[in-house]
């Protein structure tokens, strides 16, 4: 059930009900890879380039504040390591309580929908959306299909994936991108959430802009895209390039030639 406080947050973190998020929460799961060793100049980048919002762990919070030019910040509450036993086991890193002391607009959680994990991540995904009701937090749920026997890019599990997340009180639904603008209408179809698609590792500045293409093709709300654009050599040409077909409705083309990014693939 959405609230004064959940309304008023939500339009810090998006632009007339579109959303451009940039999450770097990865230094607790990769380390401090490109992008993450200064964070403060990618996030001065990314928000220059048209990002509404970025998202960290809360530890990183003094280092956002004074570089998100005025935009929204996002605290994700659970995480896992590349070198741990289990990545997709992810385990709570925080309260939503937590969240708000350090400066938080909203705050994530990530399910994987199909994994050994998704029971418990599934009653503390519900857990954290009673306690951010109460406070009047938005809660980013990103819920990906991931597990044995389950296609991350199937669009019926993708469709119950963001189902589930409107199901447990989410006000916002991230997951992966089914490959094309037709399949992924199933996905957006399956809520009445605000879907936004994960980057995923990072891949031509052309295969970027036409995934964002096809998502808000589909109805799609946007993207919360990490390594695509915090590891981009111009993090805030990428970003513009986005938040050009995000926010602006450009051509793929028109995005790139905006951003100063070559047209070829």
């Amino acid at each position: 059930m959405t609230t004064t406080g959940i309304d008023a947050r939500l339009d810090r973190i998006g632009t007339d009900n579109s959303y451009v998020i940039i999450p770097m929460d990865h230094g607790i799961t990769m380390g401090a890879v490109q992008g993450l060793k200064d964070i403060e100049s990618t996030i001065d980048g990314v928000t220059s380039g048209g990002a509404d919002a970025v998202l960290t762990q809360k530890g990183i919070a003094p280092r956002v504040h004074e570089h998100k030019n005025g935009k929204g910040y996002i605290v994700h509450l659970n995480g896992s390591t590349t070198i741990g036993p289990d990545e997709d086991d992810k385990r709570l890193t925080g309260t939503v309580e937590e969240a708000v002391r350090v400066g938080a607009d909203a705050v994530s959680f990530h399910i994987n929908v199909g994994s050994d994990h998704e029971p418990e991540q599934l009653s503390q995904l519900s857990e954290v959306t009673a306690s951010a009701e109460r406070l009047g937090m938005p809660v980013l749920a990103m819920a990906y299909a991931r597990g044995p026997g389950v296609d991350s890019e199937d669009p019926e599990a993708l469709g119950h994936a963001v189902r589930l997340a409107e199901e447990l009180g989410a006000d916002l639904v991230k997951t992966g991108y089914s490959g094309d603008a037709e399949s992924f209408q199933h996905v957006v179809e399956s809520t009445r959430l605000p879907v936004v698609i994960a980057g995923g590792s990072k891949g031509t500045d052309r295969e970027t802009v036409e995934m964002v293409r096809g998502v808000m093709d589909a109805g799609g709300s946007g993207v919360s895209m990490g390594r695509s654009i915090f590891q981009h050599e111009n993090p805030e040409a990428i970003t513009t390039a986005v938040a050009g077909v995000v926010h602006h409705d450009l051509s793929t083309d028109d995005a790139l030639a905006k951003a100063g990014l070559a047209l070829e693939a």
